[in-house]
């Protein structure tokens, strides 16, 4: 077994300035949070004929910060709205994420709705986060990222595809690979050449394929073992990409598979290797995924066709059939559920496999990555005034992944009830259909959604430098959450 080359660790969290009230003229210096740095030159220099995505449909956003606190008509007004809306006379905004804990709301949206927003609550607090949001975009693809000339059917790719499978091939892709997010062909590649490496213990399913015809693969590592039984095996699955555009938490799964294959290197006989195996599913959203890439960097749903033809995409994260309740949200919204449980093709296929194909399997743990807010989430999602089964050793196991991450990184992770992070009292339908909840309900007895970095300026775009930082973390947290599970307590 190779060993892999070892990656020192630089850790960096930027500061938040204090909210301001907004007061004319409008000086858009006065709310802005500091920004990352980057070696990307400013998105003004490129051609945007060699560029798939237009970069200027987000050159009037800003995102931004809004500090809600005791204002339930805001906060009411804020998470009950949607962001899209073909009635000009709505404030449009999209959201990003909300923070129950400081009671905040992240929000992108353009001037004259920012100034509309204003009119309506006009003591408002907010910080803008993400003044120039093309440059932010922009500086999230490869350097050398481009619009291929090259290829007769026009994928955008990316030209260092054949460099970093060389690179693999050469034991150095932990410099390489997670040196920048990856799309979906050099994704593909490199988990071929894993499984190429160690077909043994590696291997990729495809299971379905999606809308626009994409295989859907589960990546299934497992070291043979004589002494026990496949089918008395625990089974941990962990996903991510489930949301496009969150890029963080495919390149974290990708990160866990690497990390896992180096700790088998360094200690084969370890009793997760003996009691365990693992499915990972990198990209659950794979035609989501590759729109972010050649199309719209903030995509959220998958592409799938809604029942409105102009409107495409489902969430699916609210698209499983527990607690399903179909959204308020219209079908070109960025939370629409579908008009039925399990529409959604990708969650379909999931369950499919799952209570078909792979039935035997007993997953005894479930993480489900996101981004963003550091956070860690159990069930249920739904609702906050049903109690999860053995709740006291839920609750445990989340401070252990929790706790985990801190001693890896310094990085704090929030542990709280998924319904209170979806404020599902307020709104049932924002916690309701959830992959957290279907999956702890019906197959896993441990399961937990993971919201990966960051809380500060960088929201749905942090930076690739943060790569290896964040799925060090991942993988602390999913090496305790094995422990957890294969400790003799828990036996059930």
């Amino acid at each position: 077994m190779q060993h892999f080359q070892k990656i020192g660790l630089i850790l960096t969290l930027l500061g938040l300035s204090t909210a301001l009230q907004w007061q004319f003229p409008f000086d858009i210096s006065k709310f802005r949070l500091n920004g990352g740095d980057s070696t990307h030159l400013h998105f003004s220099t490129v051609d945007p004929s060699d560029f798939p995505i237009d970069l200027l449909k987000y050159h009037d956003d800003y995102v931004i910060r809004v500090n809600y606190g005791d204002n339930a008509e805001l906060k009411r007004f804020l998470l009950s709205k949607s962001g899209d809306s073909s009635n000009d006379t709505q404030i449009k905004f999209s959201r990003w994420t909300r923070n129950t804990s400081t009671r905040q709301i992240d929000l992108q949206i353009d001037e004259n709705n920012l100034i509309k927003l204003i009119e309506k609550f006009p003591l408002i607090s907010y910080d803008i986060i993400i003044e120039d949001l093309s440059q932010k975009v922009y500086e999230t693809y490869p350097k050398d990222f481009h619009n291929s000339i090259t290829t007769k059917d026009s994928k955008y790719q990316y030209q260092s595809t054949h460099d970093v499978i060389n690179a693999t091939t050469a034991n150095v892709f932990s410099e390489v690979f997670f040196k920048e997010y990856r799309p979906l062909e050099t994704i593909d590649s490199w988990l071929e050449l894993l499984q190429e490496t160690y077909p043994d213990i590696l291997s990729i399913e495809e299971i379905g394929h999606t809308y626009e015809n994409r295989p859907y693969k589960v990546v299934h590592f497992a070291v043979p073992n004589d002494d026990v039984k496949h089918g008395d095996r625990r089974t941990i699955v962990i996903t991510g990409g489930t949301h496009a555009r969150e890029w963080i938490s495919v390149s974290s799964v990708l990160y866990a598979i690497y990390d896992l294959l180096q700790f088998y290197a360094e200690e084969p006989e370890s009793k997760i290797f003996k009691e365990l195996d693992f499915l990972f599913i990198p990209v659950a959203n794979p035609d989501g995924y590759e729109y972010t890439w050649k199309a719209d960097r903030l995509w959220r749903k998958n592409r799938q066709q809604t029942v409105q033809p102009n409107c495409f995409g489902i969430d699916l994260d609210h698209s499983y059939d527990y607690h399903w309740t179909k959204s308020t949200d219209w079908e070109c919204g960025e939370e629409y559920s579908g008009e039925y449980p399990f529409e959604a093709i990708e969650s379909k296929i999931w369950e499919e496999y799952l209570n078909n194909t792979n039935h035997d399997h007993k997953i005894w743990g479930y993480i489900d990555l996101h981004s963003y807010s550091q956070e860690v989430l159990y069930p249920y999602a739904y609702s906050c005034d049903q109690q999860p089964r053995d709740e006291e050793n839920l609750i445990e196991a989340a401070y252990g992944i929790a706790k985990s991450i801190r001693l890896q990184s310094g990085v704090n992770y929030h542990v709280l009830p998924a319904c209170i992070d979806r404020d599902a009292d307020l709104l049932p339908d924002l916690g309701s259909g959830s992959a957290l909840d279907f999956m702890y309900h019906n197959r896993a007895y441990w399961a937990f959604q993971l919201k990966l970095r960051d809380s500060g300026s960088h929201g749905f775009l942090l930076p690739p430098k943060y790569i290896e930082p964040v799925g060090r973390e991942v993988f602390a947290g999913f090496k305790y959450f094995c422990y957890f599970i294969l400790s003799d307590e828990r036996q059930h």
